[in-house]
Formats: structure tokens, C-alpha cells, sequence
């Protein structure tokens, strides 16, 4: 039987298609919505580098009634993961319109289309800042929601509207995934964040500096009240986060109503540990000058991820070492992004050498050593 065919909105982007990847391997094929505003279409070359598969891509935008009613009818899609918005916190103070516009209205469009189509599968991109800074970790899904930013409003805002929607129509089956901090790469190489500009998530920020690209990393506030006195998040690996949208998808398509779960390794890690461990995986000294802290910045946040191994199967397997080597091998392969040429990927073979940067991948299906 044909793969059951999955709407995958914002699928090109840094989750995007590390999703569409987690989902051909389980058996789905993906059907990109996306505008390609913050993403690339190259992405979906490289899935298809990786799995064999290329997810056909719909190049609309969510909020686009008539182009969705074509989607659906056109692909005969069986559920779908909303990942399609836009997610700087900064941009969301300065243009709450746009991110109200985008983030809600687009989540209030695409639900009426999955319901004009019958369409009643649905796996939401949420975001652990519903809860706000107030809480002490670990966060549990039981903790109130208190968004201090209009993004973290928007995502709270969708969370109650599909709640209200399940509660009328018991036919839908909804999970919303609240991430903590997604970082990594897939482990091939060749797909990775590819931010626009200079770096919003500390990640991408150290991979550049460790490549030369910048002169230092700015830590903003060595202070607080925690063990080496730097912030410390829950980073989770972004193929971690992948798979958690398939287990996700499986029991929404089973059980009818709604489930909130916290995607997270569980633990934090400070900004000093993270620089730590990328240095172990480069090879190379991170430059870093202590900066002052950033209003709204809580000392310590991490989840309590217990929930999702009970309701879902999932939980995070990947750790921070991985994390950053992961995140090191992607910045070495493609020092210009996707603008680079992608490297062969055939079973067994080599994917690339670059032993001047610290990397030697044996093959895509044993180790890797960095």
C-alpha cells in the first residue's frame, strides 16, 4: 500500500525536514507546505539525500484557505504536523501583529481546512515559553501557563483553541509538543540550522565562532544563582525532537481528544557546560566575554519529560555531547549553507573527510568519529 501521506507545514525549515526525515523512515510520506520566507527548498534535496525520498513540496502559505482546500484534495493527506510559524521571541515584541497574523490566525485557517477535508490528525509545534519564567524546574505540563512575550502568547493562545475544538468534536485526535530548546543536526551532515543573519539560539552561535566566522561569544550574565553562575536550559537533539512528531502522530491518529507533552532531555545544561562540550567536539577554544544578564532571562529551565515517555514512548536519546558534534560535523560540511554541494550518500560509503577541521565520518551506517 502507498505510504499514508502526511501535511507537513513549515516542512522545509530547521525542524521541518528534520521531521520529514523522522517521518519517511517510519513509513509516511511528507507533503511540505511552505512559504520558503525563513526556509530553503534545498532542504527537501538533502531529506531526500538521506532517505531516498524527497517530500513533494506546496509552496502556500497557511493562512491561505483556497491553496490548503488544495492541498488536501490533491494529496488525500491523512494528518498533519503544524510547524509553520514564525519564533523569535525579540521580532514577536516588536511586531505582535505579524506574529498574531502568522501564528494564530494561520493555526485558526489550517484547522478549518483539515475540518472541511475531514482531516482530524493533528500534531502541534508548541513551545515551553507558554509557562513563562516564573516556575522552578523541572517544568511539569501540569504547571500554569504565563507567556511574557507575544510568541509564547501566540503558542498558549493555539493550545486553547484546540483544546476547545476537541472538547466539541470529540472525532479530533491532537497532540501539541512544547520544546525546550532544539539543537544538532542530523548526523549525516547534511541537513542543520541554517539561521538568517546573526544567530538567535546559542548553538549556531558557538558552531560560527568555532569556525572563524566569529570573533567571540557573548555570555549574557555570569551571575545567577546556579553552579558556575550562567543560564542553564533543557537542549534537546533536534532529530530527538523529530521522532517525538511521529510518536506524537501515532497516538493522536489512536486516541481521540487532546495531549500536552514536553519535549526535553529532562536536565539542563549551562552556557559554560555547552561551550564545554563543543570545544570537546571541535577540537577548537571558544572565545567567550561575559556580557550583562537580558531582561526576562530566568537563571535555570528545564522539563520535566516524564509524560511523554508514559503517554507517547519517547523520550530523548541523544545527549549533549552528540549534540554539539552533531551541530560541528553540519557547520564543517556546509560553511555556506545549502549553497554548498551536497556530499555523495550511498549505503556504506563515505560521506566526507575533513581532517583539518577535526572530521572523519567513516560511513553514514557505522560510527562516526569528530
Amino acid at each position: 500500500m502507498p505510504a499514508p501521506r502526511i501535511l507537513v507545514t513549515g516542512g522545509a525549515g530547521f525542524i521541518g525536514s528534520h521531521t520529514c526525515v523522522a517521518l519517511i523512515e517510519a513509513g509516511y510520506q511528507p507533503v511540505v507546505l511552505d512559504t520558503l520566507v525563513n526556509s530553503d527548498a534545498r532542504s527537501l534535496k538533502r531529506v531526500a539525500c538521506i532517505t531516498g525520498v524527497e517530500p513533494v513540496l506546496v509552496r502556500a502559505d497557511v493562512r491561505d484557505a483556497a491553496a490548503l482546500d488544495r492541498a488536501f484534495a490533491a494529496h488525500e493527506v491523512r494528518a498533519v504536523v503544524h510547524l509553520a510559524g514564525l519564533k523569535a521571541v525579540g521580532e514577536s515584541v516588536a511586531d505582535p501583529l505579524g506574529y498574531y497574523d502568522v501564528n494564530l490566525a494561520g493555526s485558526l485557517a489550517l484547522a478549518r481546512a483539515m475540518d472541511r477535508a475531514g482531516v482530524r490528525t493533528l500534531v502541534f509545534s508548541s513551545s515551553a515559553t507558554v509557562y513563562g519564567d516564573s516556575h522552578p524546574s523541572p517544568i511539569a505540563e501540569a504547571a500554569p501557563h504565563g507567556p511574557v512575550n507575544p510568541y509564547g502568547r501566540t503558542k498558549s493562545m493555539v493550545e486553547s483553541m484546540l483544546a476547545d475544538l476537541s472538547r466539541a468534536d470529540p472525532r479530533w485526535g491532537i497532540a501539541c509538543l512544547r520544546y525546550f530548546n532544539p539543537v544538532g543536526a542530523h548526523e549525516s551532515g547534511l541537513l542543520g540550522e541554517l539561521p538568517n543573519g546573526p544567530p538567535n539560539n546559542l548553538m549556531p552561535y558557538i558552531s560560527q565562532v568555532a569556525a572563524g566566522e566569529r570573533e567571540y561569544l557573548v555570555v549574557h550574565g555570569a551571575d545567577y544563582d546556579t553552579a558556575d553562575g550562567t543560564g542553564v536550559r533543557d537542549y534537546v537533539h533536534v532529530m530527538d525532537v523529530a521522532e517525538g512528531h511521529v510518536a506524537a502522530l501515532h497516538r493522536a491518529a489512536r486516541r481521540p481528544g487532546i495531549l500536552m507533552a514536553n519535549l526535553g532531555t529532562g536536565h539542563g545544561a549551562s552556557v559554560l557546560e555547552v561551550v564545554s562540550a563543543f570545544e570537546r567536539a571541535s577540537g577548537r577554544r571558544i572565545a567567550l566575554r561575559i556580557g550583562p544578564r537580558r531582561p526576562g532571562d530566568a537563571p535555570a529551565y528545564w522539563a520535566d519529560a516524564r509524560s511523554a515517555w508514559r503517554t507517547l514512548g519517547w523520550r530523548a536519546r541523544r545527549d549533549l555531547d552528540q549534540m554539539c558534534a552533531d551541530s560541528w560535523r553540519w557547520q564543517c560540511a556546509n560553511p555556506h549553507g545549502f549553497d554548498d554541494p551536497v556530499p555523495a550518500l550511498v549505503p556504506g560509503a563515505a560521506l566526507f573527510q575533513n581532517n583539518d577541521r577535526g572530521i572523519n565520518i567513516h560511513s553514514n551506517r557505522g560510527h562516526t568519529h569528530v
